[in-house]
């Protein structure tokens, strides 16, 4: 079931705030009032996950000045998450949260949890400051993320937010022609 459209479901966790270098409590709460980025990875300590939080991270500024905030979600404890932020070339590169899902709560409200291997799979979702899920992506285990792709993402849903009425076609990027649906366009694209 598509989760595009549906308001994100409540929980609480602990987190790794890797900016302060401190643990926090986060809930669903914390990721309302503001666009949100929610990265879900399958471990702490494995191979593909590194290089696409750290690709994240080589984003993290543009998303943050397009007002979004990110949060990094696996099955691991956020003491594993520190463990490896301080032991991870990668990894201790990270400002972003990191958040402990051990309890598979997250994951299971998401839909991305792995039930035989009790993982998160590889989800990516943008989030609007309703909590309302705006865009998802999931990948296979052995694919990794292109981080780059969040930036248009996050600009179109915001621009539809902020004009009703109004579509981005493929390829849209900030500043060109977006569509109006109306019956005057019908069969003319």
């Amino acid at each position: 079931m598509s989760l595009i459209g549906k308001e994100i479901l409540p929980f609480k966790a602990d987190a790794y705030d890797a900016s302060k270098d401190e643990f926090i409590k986060v809930s669903e709460e914390d990721l309302k009032g503001k666009w949100s980025v929610v990265v879900f990875y399958p471990a702490d300590f494995s191979f593909v996950c590194p290089t696409e939080l750290e690709d994240v991270q080589n984003h993290y500024e543009k998303l943050k000045e397009l007002g979004a905030e990110v949060y990094s979600v696996s099955t691991d404890t956020h003491f594993v998450h520190k463990a490896w932020h301080d032991h991870s070339d990668a990894i201790s590169k990270l400002e972003y949260i990191m958040i402990g899902d051990p309890s598979q709560t997250i994951t299971r409200n998401f839909d991305v949890l792995d039930e035989e291997l009790g993982l998160a799979q590889r989800g990516t979702f943008i989030i609007d400051p309703d909590g309302v899920v705006q865009a998802a992506e999931i990948n296979a285990d052995g694919i990794g993320r292109d981080a780059s792709t969040l930036i248009g993402k996050l600009k179109a849903a915001q621009y539809v937010r902020e004009n009703p009425g109004e579509v981005c076609p493929a390829k849209w990027e900030e500043g060109s022609a977006t569509l109006a649906p109306s019956l005057d366009l019908v069969g003319k694209i």
